[in-house]
């Protein structure tokens, strides 16, 4: 059995989020508190009973998505459930490097809230939107936004077989929804999202982020991650402060990374956070390995995967 772990991005987030975790366990109140701490944030009121208004504002989401995910790691770690390999979605490949020991909890904490204002306060004017094209190949997501004539599109996050986020201007979008259908696209979703995400217009946010990357001290993974870059592992050489400032304005290659994961050997995804979002994207992989998918964002599901181990089935 090898377990791969798992770790959403912005859009997965709904409030109340975390609660009945917090309300549970020590170890996963403690790092609630740390956040507040670091950041001055009371990102646990802001997901538990804050609106949702105020939960999908970039600079808070990030940070709720992030202290989830963390704290949910550490009843994980207590209870002796390791992954051989991890990956995540854009904001998830933070929690990544965090848990993987590439970067220490403090300065990773520090950076994401700092990149969560970026992305929201140093974005152009205008409307923006994100969605999900389901239904079509690559090419085919490419000739839609070719074909805009309203404004900027592009994709932006290639997620799963058959699923690819476009981003850019409002309107730009939605004329590029209505030729995405014309053109045969099962459904087009329109995200939980708050601007042009992995695309030029980020510029400024990458070059501010590029700044604080500066600041932080890489260290040796004790657990290989792979970046959404180009969904390979990273390497040791590797210049990840100059992959991390291209994170935000350069497509995510989740099914890149997806597959990377079955070719290692992975047989168990593990999805940690909120929602269900990677495991359905597991799910539509076009690949005949059987795996086992679960996911952990809340106690049940929390007492389900340890139970499994328990059991050797994890």
């Amino acid at each position: 059995m090898k377990i791969g772990f798992l770790f959403p991005g912005q859009g997965s987030q709904s409030v109340g989020m975390g609660k009945d975790l917090y309300e549970e366990y020590e170890e996963v109140r403690k790092v609630y508190d740390k956040v507040r701490e670091l950041t001055g944030i009371d990102i646990a009121k802001i997901s538990f009973e804050g609106s949702e208004e105020e939960l999908n504002q970039t600079k808070n989401t990030q940070l709720a998505i992030l202290t989830m995910s963390l704290a949910i790691l550490t009843v994980l770690k207590k209870n002796h459930i390791k992954a051989e390999v991890e990956a995540g979605l854009s904001l998830g490949e933070y929690v990544a490097l965090i848990h993987s020991g590439a970067m220490s909890q403090e300065e990773g904490i520090k950076l994401v809230q700092k990149r969560g204002q970026y992305m929201q306060e140093l974005v152009p004017e205008g409307e923006w939107l994100m969605s999900a094209i389901m239904g079509m190949t690559e090419e085919q997501v490419q000739e839609v936004c070719q074909k805009v004539t309203k404004g900027f599109v592009v994709p932006a996050n290639f997620n799963t077989t058959g699923q690819i986020v476009i981003s850019g201007e409002k309107e730009a979008v939605e004329e590029a929804k209505i030729i995405a259908e014309e053109m045969g696209a099962k459904k087009v979703r329109v995200l939980k999202t708050a601007g042009p995400f992995h695309t030029e217009k980020l510029k400024l946010a990458s070059e501010q982020l590029r700044k604080e990357l500066e600041k932080i001290t890489f260290q040796d993974f004790q657990i290989p991650v792979i970046k959404n870059l180009d969904g390979k592992v990273y390497k040791k050489e590797d210049d990840k402060k100059e992959i991390l400032a291209k994170h935000i304005i350069c497509p995510v290659r989740f099914l890149e990374s997806l597959q990377t994961m079955l070719e290692m050997g992975v047989d168990t995804f593990i999805e940690i956070g909120p929602g269900k979002t990677l495991s359905g994207f597991v799910k539509r992989l076009d690949q005949e390995q059987e795996v086992q998918i679960l996911n952990i964002n809340d106690v049940k599901s929390l007492e389900n995967v340890i139970s499994l181990q328990q059991e050797n089935k994890v």
